[in-house]
């Protein structure tokens, strides 16, 4: 039988006692991370969520007391009392190491089962078994460390944007579908037969509402929602910081997000961020980076070298640049000795998952120079390639052709990011921020045909690019930004079209019907016929913010109970069947054929 706390109430958190708490008499609570019996002592490390303290037992000791911490296993939960004094052998591996606790009253408040592994702070048990024992996974002082900071983190979140008079508006859970971008949740309604809501992938209509109904400046921690595949920084259901202000431009918005970012890093983390961010256009950051998100920690950069065969004969480079394509290459400086033949092999695979054909290569070494391509070219293009890309012995030369330029843009800047985290050419403690502004207001999309906003529809266009909706929409430049973080999007935003004529010509050049625009977004259509501010705003994935800031590897390590790859959750194991009489009550009959 388990026993009560009764009278005892605890004094404080186990980490939080030290030299200066000494002969004082202290009750502490949590659970036993390991015990040693040592035939006249006994010694248990006590755990909460600060930290450990250890308890200390002897031939003094109460013999009931005693050998009731005899019978202590590990995660067994207590409440001990006793006195503060110095420990005969120092720990200095933990702040409470130099203290620990005489206990003369010991209660075991719960008896745990062996776990189905060890409550450690490092540990090599697969995922799997980890996620399906989250409980006791999140026992783990990195895990609980993560999720204290993600509450230190929200929190300075809502101190900074109350003082910039910000206000905290919920925004509804079930909301109307508007399919387009990633695909909704859906939720169906028992009361009205036959229809759902949706999961919002954002607040971003609502939020736009509440500036057209003049609350100014408005801020949400918002749930959001999106059915699409997973990655180490995507989950299926994710946290937003999500602002929005009325009566602003670009500049305004960055500047209180950025005061926002060194708020924040100063607060939590003790970093002080330098301001302003550094800008950089979303055309500078594919050429030099292949990426709207740049990792700008290292070099690497891509170097164009259609200049560098303006005549080539080599049939890889010239159908690229023929079709509209482009030649491409990135110097892997001071590689050459790390980078053999069998190595470049292996980069060869790696960009062909980004789609590239292949990956064509000039090693220098002292010895040699060994090269897949140049013996097809001439000497002043090689002369030129050298030139253009700054090779010296030592270095390899990675080139990718292509007749679509993304295709490019997509391969080397996954292998500049590739190289730079295995040969460890960055420093892993820097916080690298920038703007990435001036984005295509549009992108093509090959599975549907048509152009797609590269936001969202709501985005206000360049004013001097708002001709270009009607002849040349590739063309047409967007008033967003996004703020990234160490080559991740930790943000991102706009200012938003205010003008009803402009937000139905939007409608169109992404091929709506005006009866199509309505039917999906009518009642905002509606609204904006009754006095809209100009308005922007940003959402920073919370989720992520906190992963990039803990250098965590993925989001699952910030999130109390994630989803794994396929959007299950072991732990729970849901999704799950449900019962007819649930469907039957919906209206839904199941058809499992596909």
């Amino acid at each position: 039988m388990a026993e009560t706390m009764g009278n005892l109430k605890r004094t404080d958190y186990c980490a939080h006692f030290g030299l200066e708490n000494e002969g004082q008499e202290v009750v502490v609570c949590g659970w036993a991370q390991r015990t040693r019996d040592l035939g006249n002592l006994v010694f248990i490390d006590l755990r909460d969520r600060t930290g450990i303290i250890q308890l200390a037992f002897d031939d003094m000791t109460d013999r009931e007391v005693f050998q009731k911490a005899a019978s202590v296993r590990a995660e067994f939960v207590l409440c001990a009392k006793g006195v503060v004094r110095k420990r005969e052998s120092v720990n200095h591996d933990i702040p409470t190491g130099m203290i620990e606790v005489y206990v003369h009253e010991l209660r075991i408040l719960a008896k745990s089962l062996t776990p189905p592994f060890e409550i450690t702070a490092e540990t090599n048990v697969k995922e799997e078994l980890r996620m399906k024992h989250r409980y006791l996974d999140l026992r783990r002082a990195p895990l609980q460390n993560a999720i204290m900071m993600r509450h230190k983190i929200a929190k300075s979140a809502r101190d900074y944007f109350d003082k910039q008079g910000f206000l905290e508006i919920e925004t509804p859970m079930l909301i109307r579908s508007t399919p387009e971008g990633a695909r909704d949740y859906l939720v169906p309604s028992r009361v009205n037969k036959g229809c759902f809501y949706a999961l919002p992938q954002s607040p971003q209509q609502y939020k736009q509402l509440l500036m057209l109904s003049g609350f100014d400046r408005y801020m949400q921690i918002a749930r959001c929602f999106r059915d699409e595949d997973l990655r180490a920084d995507r989950q299926p259901e994710f946290t937003q910081i999500d602002l929005e202000m009325s009566f602003v431009d670009e500049n305004d918005v960055m500047e209180v997000v950025e005061g926002f970012i060194h708020h924040v890093f100063k607060e939590v983390l003790d970093v002080d961020i330098p301001l302003p961010l550094p800008r950089m256009p979303y055309d500078e950051a594919m050429n030099r980076f292949g990426s709207d998100k740049p990792d700008t920690r290292f070099g690497l950069e891509l170097v164009d070298l259609a200049s560098a065969l303006p005549n080539c004969g080599f049939k890889v480079f010239s159908d690229a640049l023929a079709n509209g394509g482009s030649v491409r290459a990135i110097n892997a400086k001071g590689l050459a000795s790390s980078l053999t033949r069998k190595e470049i092999d292996k980069l060869t695979d790696f960009v062909k998952t980004y789609r590239a054909r292949g990956l064509a290569f000039t090693r220098i070494t002292e010895e040699a120079t060994s090269s897949s391509f140049e013996k097809f070219l001439t000497p002043e293009e090689v002369a030129a390639i050298h030139a253009a890309t700054n090779a010296e012995v030592g270095d390899v030369i990675l080139v990718v052709a292509d007749p679509k330029e993304q295709v490019v843009f997509d391969s080397l800047g996954a292998l500049r990011c590739h190289l730079a985290e295995k040969y460890k050419l960055y420093d892993p403690d820097a916080f690298n921020f920038l703007w990435v502004c001036d984005f295509p207001q549009f992108e093509f999309s090959e599975e549907e045909n048509r152009y797609v906003a590269k936001h969202h529809p709501f985005t206000c266009p360049k004013e001097e690019d708002i001709p270009l909706l009607d002849t040349d929409k590739a063309k047409v430049r967007a008033r967003a930004y996004d703020i990234v973080l160490n080559g991740c999007e930790a943000g991102g935003g706009s200012i938003r079209i205010n003008d009803s004529a402009l937000q139905a010509k939007m409608f169109e050049a992404l091929g709506f019907t005006p009866e199509e625009a309505h039917a999906r977004f009518g009642y905002l259509l509606d609204a904006f016929q009754y006095g809209v501010p100009p308005h922007g705003g940003l959402a920073f994935g919370l989720d992520r913010l906190v992963m990039l800031m803990l250098k965590k590897d993925s989001i699952k390590e910030v999130i109390a109970f994630p989803k794994m790859q396929n959007a299950n959750e072991l732990m729970t194991e849901c999704p799950a069947p449900v019962d007819e009489a649930q469907l039957k009550e919906l209206c839904i009959a199941l058809d499992m054929q596909e």
